[in-house]
């Protein structure tokens, strides 16, 4: 062991008997850390303003609830949304497969991360396979935080802060005349200085009146990031795009069905405005992929697709050699963590709609999501919640 030759020659013992050695062992001790098992829950949490888009209609919206427990006591927490109420179905027994393997085993979210892949690799690597291992690789790096004693972002090497957010919660494809009310009712629940609407209408009319109804209630400078949802083919994404072009909106996001990235660069070379993509990027060489393939502008991958936290550190690391701006999809409070240690951070989509299953969700502020000063991602279950809205379909 390397020692100072002009320090006493008990220090090295003076030192691992200090408060500060013995803190250390105490709280650092994720080197220890030993999967023991793991719990899924799903639940069907109510939304307070349905979604109405061209994926579909939902009042609820399904959650997939994982907990890591450790030999040491730690538990890691994480969350999926699977959009669809019967997928926990069939990603709850992959994630049951994959926690089997690793019991026993010291968690190495990286190791796991790749050891995952590779166990699922002769079903392919999208889809169930790389949402299951997202989901547990978020509680694995929870879990390390925690036995850290340190925030997910400090344990990334970053640090808590105010994240910018733009409101997601609302303005979907729902009748023009009641748009300037929700408008003014999402700038209102975090100060916010940026929206996102839906658009995609049948007539384009239509499209431009919503436009004009949201800025006419929420002031003519707020950003408004408008979503199609994969509504449109890549002829009509042509049409209605350039129609839109000069309306000065922040992005056009998901104009045509995701996997169509030749059809993605056309969109970017034609357009004045930014093309947002990335929510479908299936790990993190789908968003190179897209990169290199020049077909969009900002991208915004989502945690459960991505690969989790592991996930998006690679592909953040992707994003930011190459110079494109990268926003988040769901998962506001992971993503805080992961958009504070982001070289390209960009926006944080914010919604509220893990709220009502969460024992203390995060705070607002002038359009800032505040990331708390406290172990872990910050997840933790109002256990209370979850019972009530707990689903076993």
């Amino acid at each position: 062991m390397w020692r100072n030759r002009f320090a006493p020659k008990n220090s090295i013992w003076i030192l691992a008997r200090s408060p500060l050695c013995r803190w250390w062992e105490d709280s650092v001790n994720f080197e220890k850390l030993t999967f023991r098992s793991v719990t899924a829950r799903s639940v069907l949490v109510p939304l307070r303003r349905p979604i109405v888009s061209k994926v579909g209609l939902f009042d609820q919206w399904p959650m997939i609830l994982i907990e890591l427990a450790t030999e040491q006591g730690v538990v890691g927490r994480s969350y999926l949304e699977p959009y669809l109420k019967h997928a926990a179905r069939y990603i709850m027994p992959a994630i049951h497969d994959l926690a089997e393997q690793r019991k026993g085993h010291a968690i190495r979210p990286i190791e796991d991360f790749q050891n995952g892949r590779r166990a699922l690799n002769l079903i392919g690597h999208e889809g169930v396979s790389m949402i299951a291992v997202a989901g547990l690789d978020m509680a694995a790096w929870d879990a390390m935080a925690k036995a850290a004693g340190m925030p997910l972002a400090v344990l990334l090497g970053g640090s808590t802060g105010p994240v910018p957010a733009y409101n997601s919660n609302g303005l979907w494809l729902t009748e023009v005349a009641g748009l300037g009310d929700d408008a003014r009712a999402l700038v209102a629940e975090g100060g916010f200085k940026a929206l996102k609407l839906r658009l995609g209408r049948d007539r384009l009319a239509d499209d431009l009146a919503a436009i004009e109804a949201v800025r006419s209630a929420a002031g003519a400078d707020i950003k408004l990031m408008v979503d199609f949802n994969q509504g449109l083919s890549l002829g009509d994404a042509l049409h209605r795009c350039h129609a839109l072009d000069r309306q000065g909106l922040y992005w056009f996001e998901e104009p045509i069905i995701y996997d169509n990235l030749a059809g993605y660069a056309q969109l970017t070379r034609e357009l004045t405005t930014p093309v947002q993509l990335g929510e479908n990027f299936y790990g993190p060489r789908a968003l190179h992929q897209a990169l290199s393939m020049s077909a969009g502008d900002y991208v915004m991958p989502d945690l459960m697709r991505i690969g989790g936290v592991t996930g998006w550190m690679r592909a953040s690391a992707i994003a930011g050699a190459a110079g494109v701006e990268m926003s988040t999809h769901l998962y506001p409070e992971f993503s805080a963590h992961l958009m504070r240690v982001t070289e390209t951070a960009h926006w944080l989509e914010w919604q509220d709609w893990a709220d009502p299953i969460l024992a203390a969700p995060f705070e607002l502020k002038d359009g800032f999501l505040m990331i708390p000063n406290r172990p872990g991602a910050g997840v933790e279950w109002d256990e209370e919640a979850v019972r009530r809205y707990q689903y076993d379909g």
